[in-house]
Parts: C-alpha cells; structure tokens; sequence
C-alpha cells in the first residue's frame, strides 16, 4: 500500500479518504502548509506535528535555485535535510518559472529563464523537473506544466496543448514506483470547453491522483467555483484531487463540498507576516489599534501555543516589529486552515457537512475583511 487511495465516506461530491504513502498516511480532505524553500516560514517541523499537519509542501523551482537539488539529495533527501517525517510534495516549478521570472524563451522542449536571485540562465524541462524532484525525494511530484494568465484563451489554449505533452514526457521520464508518485495536473483557465479536453486528457493517463491547476491566480471566487463545478465530474473517484495553491476558509469550504481532497496555500504564514490572523468570526488585521487592550487569544475555539497569549500582546509584537509574531500568528493560521479541513472530514463522515459549511460560512462570511 505504499500509494492507495480509499474513500471511507461521502456526503454529497465531498469525500473523506486516506491516501496511503511510504512516509504515512494522509487522511483527507487535507490543508498542507507550504515549506518553499524546505522550511514552512518560522515554524519547526515539531510544532508541525503538534498541529496535526499530516503533508508539507516544498518548491523545486527555489530549491532548484538554492541550495540546489543535488545537494538536497546528498544530505538524504527532503525528509532528512528539513527534519520532517511525515509525507511532502514538490510542485513542479511550472508556475514559478511563468510568474516569478523574466521569461526569456519558452519551446516545445521547455523554458529558459533568468533566475529571481542572481540573473543566471537556467533551463527547465520536463525532464529536468522529474530529475530535480527524484533528487528531492517527495512522496509526491507534480509533472511539469504551464500554467498561463486564466482569462487569455489564446494562451491558456496553447498552454493546455503544451502541458499535454510535457505530461506524456513526465510520465515517460518518471514510471510508477513504490518510493514517489507522481500527479498531473489540469490547465484550461477559466473556459469549460478547454477544462474538459485537459481533464479528459490528463485522467486517461494512468497516475496515482490529479491536480487543478491554474486558479486562485487572478480570477474571481464565483469564476473559480464555475471552474470546478465544470472540472469535477471529468475527475476520477478512485483518485486523489488536488486544487493547487488555494487555502482561504471559504473556498476550502466550497472546493471539499464539490469533492476536492487536497489543498496547498502559502497564505497562512503570508498573513502572519503582515499581522493577519484567521478567526472563526472572519480575518482580523491585529495591527488595528481596536485589539490593544484584548486579553483574549485570537480565536478561543482553537487550543494552539498561540492560544497561550493575548491579542493585545500579539497586537504588541506586530507594531514592535518582533519576530514572535510571525511565529505565533503562523502557527495560528495554520492550525485554524488544519482544524477547519479536519472538520469537514468528520462532518462528512457524519453526513452533516452542508450543516457545517453553512454554519461556519455564516460567521466567517459576516465580517468586513480585515478590519473586524
């Protein structure tokens, strides 16, 4: 069983399940906090585990760039170099290379691209990506793609062709195994016709679970919820569903109920670093002077170290600039996005989940963004 997916329950198209992996098993639906650079900003894989994270996230375009996936590999592969024990996975690198970078040429054999850190060309393929990937040693890989601008149909039409065939190149380059398993992943912006002809594409090639790629990249909430609701039913059952780079409470609610299992987002250090913080009653920016004199934690119904403090202390490390913070804050978020999944997951299990998400999207729905 070293990759095996079973689904124990369902409630609607949501589902709960349990991907089986060499380094544990993943009981969905999941939130994985991002490690980009083979650490989840300021907080330790210790304080990982004590939050129940279950699946870490790391970057193969940074780690690629810095301190370099050979070296990765030469100190024992992810799991050893960063301490963690539970499973990773790596992204492919596609989107940084499209988003991140000047763009110097893009073929049919990949990209040339000048790196964020020093200028110097760098070449990707999908080759080169499922190379950097085995060095890294994640349980789970991502094939290389291109992820375009959602909204430009000549783009992202060229870009669902070319994602096709870097995939047939992944799938080539990296064949089933028992220590890594590798996804594909789904372009198409934000237009039915081309979400279908890459999910049709993309699922008929036989791998262990299949991302939705290429939302939450500028298009609006109701444009990517249309996207799911259009993507889904071409999406297996017997398989794992991965919606990259999506982690706001609200759209984990509507992504799980329209049966997606898992889910990344840098967002809950992101905020942390700027003194916003998740709460069941919405998102609160603790730089607010309003939070000066609170002697409550920043949400009560979660039981996290942060929960240990104030927000009037927290909202004093935030204007005094204090590392803590960031620590505390994050680890805040991250724990709020895990117990929020883990929720979901027993209230599917409990055939009670449409209770639950309008329960939960009341509140967290009712406040004015940031300032409450």
């Amino acid at each position: 069983m070293a990759f095996e997916f079973e689904v124990i329950a369902t409630d609607g198209n949501a589902r709960a399940g349990i991907l089986h992996t060499p380094h544990g098993d993943i009981p969905t639906p999941i939130f994985a906090p991002v490690g980009t650079l083979a650490t989840v900003k300021a907080v330790p894989p210790r304080d990982l585990e004590e939050l129940n994270a279950s699946l870490v996230l790391s970057n193969t375009y940074h780690l690629f760039l810095r301190p370099g996936d050979e070296l990765v590999h030469d100190m024992g592969g992810l799991h050893n170099f960063m301490r963690w024990n539970g499973p990773i996975l790596t992204d492919s690198g596609g989107f940084q290379v499209f988003s991140l970078t000047d763009i110097n040429k893009i073929d049919e054999d990949g990209v040339t691209f000048k790196s964020h850190l020093d200028g110097s060309m760098k070449r990707l393929t999908p080759e080169v990506s499922m190379k950097i990937q085995q060095n890294l040693g994640a349980d789970i890989i991502m094939a290389f793609d291109h992820c375009p601008p959602p909204k430009d149909r000549a783009t992202v039409e060229q870009a669902v062709d070319r994602t096709h065939r870097w995939l047939e190149r992944c799938r080539e380059a990296h064949p089933d195994d028992e220590t890594q398993a590798l996804f594909g992943i789904v372009q198409g912006g934000i237009y039915p016709d081309l979400r279908e002809k890459s999910a049709k594409f993309v699922t008929n090639i036989d791998l262990k679970g299949y991302a939705i790629g290429g939302l939450a990249v500028g298009e609006t909430k109701p444009e990517m919820y249309a996207t799911l609701d259009h993507t889904m039913p071409y999406m297996p059952n017997e398989k794992p569903r991965y919606l990259m780079g999506v982690g706001d409470p609200d759209d984990l609610v509507e992504a799980i109920m329209r049966g997606i299992d898992i889910f990344d987002c840098v967002i809950p250090t992101r905020l942390a670093r700027h003194g916003a913080a998740f709460t069941h009653d919405g998102r609160i920016n603790l730089r607010n002077a309003k939070f000066k004199m609170q002697e409550e934690p920043i949400d009560s119904e979660l039981d996290n170290y942060a929960t240990n403090f104030s927000r009037g202390y927290i909202r004093h490390l935030v204007v005094a600039k204090e590392l803590l913070a960031h620590y505390l804050i994050s680890i805040h978020n991250i724990d709020f996005l895990i117990s929020h999944t883990h929720k979901m997951r027993q209230a599917i299990i409990d055939g009670r989940l449409q209770e639950y998400a309008d329960t939960f999207l009341s509140r967290y729905l009712q406040s004015d963004s940031t300032d409450s």
